[in-house]
């Protein structure tokens, strides 16, 4: 086992988790209307907080992973195609972090030098700030008559065999 194994699951669940809800959503079909609908306390329509989501993903692991992800900039309109491209890029780079030491406690900045933070806390708000908003989403969808997909981490347990069922005994 490598000394960043314990952080595999939950960021790989945390990029599963986007690509499931950008892909169940292109998949529904929604109207112009649909994916500008927004909820109280939600970020904005699906489109916008899916492209939130993503970009800052990719904010944050830039720099904790000190490499450029060029889509975090980008001036493109995305659609749920490129999201998904983003979040594979994204899921790349997350790899190749988890593949290098990682020093929890080098600080980072965090709004143009202005605070500082340790990686500890970025990788942290990285998987809460994309937990928060795909709930967002998926309560949009609720509010549309959508059930939103189960993208929980049993969810991607089961569709990556990191849970079974033991034999009866």
């Amino acid at each position: 086992m490598g000394h960043n194994d314990v952080l595999r699951d939950p960021i790989r669940h945390n990029n599963w988790a986007t690509k499931s809800l950008i892909r169940f959503c292109r998949d529904q079909g929604l109207t112009a209307e649909q994916l500008e609908a927004t909820g109280v306390g939600t970020y904005g329509g699906i489109v916008a907080t899916l492209d939130h989501i993503v970009r800052c993903d990719g904010s944050y692991l830039r720099r904790i992973a000190d490499r450029p992800l060029d889509f975090v900039d980008s001036e493109a309109t995305p659609d749920f195609d490129l999201l998904e491209q983003w979040n594979d890029e994204a899921g790349v780079l997350w790899e190749e972090f988890l593949d290098s030491p990682i020093d929890p406690e080098r600080v980072l900045s965090v709004d143009n030098n202005t605070r500082g933070s340790r990686v500890g806390i970025f990788i942290a708000q990285a998987i809460n700030h994309a937990n928060h908003h795909r709930e967002q989403v998926c309560a949009i969808l609720t509010g549309l008559g959508i059930e939103p997909p189960d993208i929980q981490a049993w969810e991607y347990a089961w569709e990556t065999e990191r849970i079974w069922d033991l034999p009866a005994s």
